[in-house]
């Protein structure tokens, strides 16, 4: 029998959720995605370096004051990673827009033109890549409008239904919905045992997945962010999955069966009802839902902290 990482990517699109590129390299995922976190673990990587020192030479080359440049380079840090990638994985790559944009839409579709013409500029096309932008209601609106430009955008930190339906409603390419974080929150909380039938980070993606192929909505569903195997096993047939190299490890060694869990093809609940989403109904909906108010504000105040990180390793060199 083939291992459980096979049978898996039989199912659903596997995508690496690193910036370490040996690990994209072992695992031979279909996709890989990347955040500050990640890039600021992997520009550390003495086999990395040269993809930093272009990026500071490059912001330097631009010119402009200190905080511009710093910009130029982290935009191009990112992208340099990004286009190292797309030479291994056959598909695309996700690539962070600043998190601290999260509540300015024009900021953040300004942004993101910006990453997209730099990707350009080094030989990738913008079908390639997936932008990366927090799904406050400002950064879906600038993926509404980045869609209709072709830039194909990833709606992540994604912990609450409201936001799912806006990002369909706004025709988002894809949301990474966070299972592990989502469990964490309801651990520290709520307390009790979850096991992958009753935990509520896979029921979030389930319910979102039902709701999205009920009503015919093509936006891409991601489970991102686990903390165990079993929750990823739970989602099998999910649209696709974003997957840490320790858990693409763990279901490589396992030789037992998989079952799909997902699928269009399955029978969509009787109670899931369409949803009519304008603001005042999203930031109502998102109030109520102590998780995803309070998830959504550390991943953008955590990735934040990280960009701040990564900008005082850059002016190291």
């Amino acid at each position: 029998m083939a291992d459980k990482l096979s049978q898996l990517k039989n199912m659903t699109v596997v995508v690496a959720d690193t910036g370490d590129i040996n690990s994209i390299q072992q695992f031979k995922p279909e996709d890989a995605t990347t955040n500050p976190s990640l890039l600021l673990k992997a520009a550390q990587m003495e086999q990395y370096k040269h993809l930093v020192t272009d990026a500071v030479a490059f912001g330097k080359d631009q010119g402009g004051d200190p905080e511009l440049v710093l910009e130029n380079t982290l935009d191009k840090l990112a992208v340099n990673f990004g286009k190292e990638i797309l030479q291994i994985v056959p598909g695309r790559v996700s690539t962070e827009v600043d998190a601290r944009l999260s509540f300015d839409t024009e900021k953040t579709i300004s942004r993101t033109r910006k990453l997209i013409e730099m990707y350009e500029k080094s030989g990738v096309p913008r079908n390639r890549v997936l932008i990366k932008i927090a799904a406050t209601w400002e950064g879906i609106r600038a993926a509404e409008v980045l869609e209709r430009e072709n830039i194909n955008c990833n709606i992540t930190l994604l912990f609450g239904f409201c936001q799912a339906v806006a990002s369909a409603e706004a025709g988002a390419f894809l949301i990474s919905p966070f299972v592990g974080r989502i469990l964490d929150w309801y651990r520290k909380n709520e307390g009790g045992e979850y096991t992958s039938e009753n935990d509520p980070g896979v029921l979030s993606v389930k319910r979102i997945y039902q709701y999205y192929k009920k009503f015919g909505y093509k936006t891409i569903v991601m489970g991102a962010s686990f903390r165990n195997k079993g929750e990823i096993e739970a989602l099998a047939g999910c649209d696709r999955l974003t997957i840490g190299p320790n858990f693409l490890e763990e279901l490589q060694a396992d030789q037992s069966q998989l079952e799909c869990r997902l699928s269009p093809d399955m029978e969509m609940p009787a109670n899931l009802e369409r949803l009519e989403m304008n603001e005042k109904q999203f930031r109502w909906m998102l109030n109520e839902d102590a998780m995803a108010t309070e998830k959504l504000a550390e991943g953008i105040r955590n990735f934040s902290k990280d960009l701040v990180k990564l900008e005082a390793y850059a002016r190291t060199y």
